[in-house]
């Protein structure tokens, strides 16, 4: 590519189409016809280098892939050294029982149609156009939400405060009825909690599922108190491994889907240490997707790991909405907040 680091780094903050070729296209009919792992390497003029990968959600998770990252660039930097971390490949470890115990209720899957009337998943992906929106939420806007709780600002991680309030903003600028129900599905590591073992390389994670009407979220708290405790609480479910277990069962249903027509998804790449990654010359000077979408990535800031950013994309027509609503407006603690 005729272009250089510095170029690129000044357009990087949300994903564009023509970061496409960044990528090997692979026509594949289904999702098992993905290779389990696709790499391209572009030169730029400069002498660095565009590393864009692509590996098949079914052999890994976020941290399965993390490391397999972390592992290529340790032996490229000292090709004669053991690796640190040996990958497990034994899946049969997170199988479900052999007669099916579901015993919880999981909200964040249905097993026919959605749990509501509202499809947003649909009306969104199909109705209009989507723009990719990124914030960056620094330690000061950070310690301004947490404030705005009665817990304790010990128990409450910068994780869950984000999210709340990306949940919040995302609700309040779709104008929802407010007695609708609405979710936020996160994923949740799960290997310590099942004592999966050291380097599971599979996908060791579950989705965790917050619920509330729009009404109690937005409506009737003016701030994040109410979502976070909700989100909280969907943590707190996870410390039961009957409960992880109950979820493992289900989905061996092959009926059951995530209900996706009234939740925002969020994943959190900020801590899988993919900005660390390490091939010998240095570490990246930017991690992120090539593509936005209406799932909610929580990113890495690189050089600033007190720091976290939100990329999402939201429909055309409500993007301004969001990004107001997404706006700490704390004039002491924050006099311009840092929109990409």
């Amino acid at each position: 590519m005729d272009a250089t680091a510095e170029e690129l780094l000044e357009s990087c903050k949300v994903p564009n189409d023509s970061w496409r070729k960044l990528l090997y296209k692979v026509e594949a009919q289904s999702f098992l016809d993905v290779p389990p792992l696709v790499i391209q390497v572009t030169s730029l003029r400069c002498g660095g280098m565009i590393l864009c990968t692509a590996i098949n959600h079914s052999l890994c998770d976020g941290i399965g892939s993390s490391q397999f990252l972390h592992a290529w660039a340790h032996l490229t930097r000292e090709p004669n050294t053991e690796l640190t971390i040996l990958p497990f490949h034994g899946r049969h470890v997170l199988k479900p029982r052999n007669t099916s115990q579901v015993h919880f209720t999981h909200p964040q899957y249905t097993r026919t149609h959605p749990s509501s009337h509202v499809d947003l998943h649909k009306l969104m992906m199909q109705s209009q156009s989507l723009v990719a929106t990124s914030f960056t939420f620094g330690p000061s806007e950070v310690h301004f939400l947490k404030k705005q709780c009665v817990l304790s600002l010990k128990c409450i991680t910068t994780f869950e405060t984000v999210a709340a309030h990306t949940w919040r903003a995302w609700v309040k600028s779709l104008n929802l009825c407010p007695m609708q129900t609405v979710k936020l599905l996160f994923s949740a590591n799960i290997r310590k909690k099942v004592n999966l073992p050291e380097g599971y390389y599979g996908n060791g994670f579950v989705l965790a599922c917050a619920e509330s009407t729009v009404k109690d979220l937005v409506v009737v708290n003016n701030n994040i108190s109410h979502g976070l405790k909700v989100v909280q609480h969907a943590k707190a479910n996870l410390d039961n491994e009957g409960y992880i277990r109950s979820m493992v069962d289900l989905l061996e249903d092959k009926t059951v889907r995530v209900d996706l027509s009234t939740s925002l998804v969020i994943s959190q790449w900020s801590r899988l240490g993919l900005e660390d990654v390490d091939f010998g010359e240095g570490k990246p000077l930017h991690m992120g997707p090539l593509t936005s979408s209406i799932y909610c990535l929580l990113l890495p800031v690189v050089g600033d790991a007190n720091s976290v950013r939100v990329l999402v994309s939201m429909p055309e027509n409500v993007v301004e909405t969001f990004r107001y609503h997404m706006v700490v407006k704390d004039e002491n603690a924050y006099h311009d907040h840092n929109m990409d």
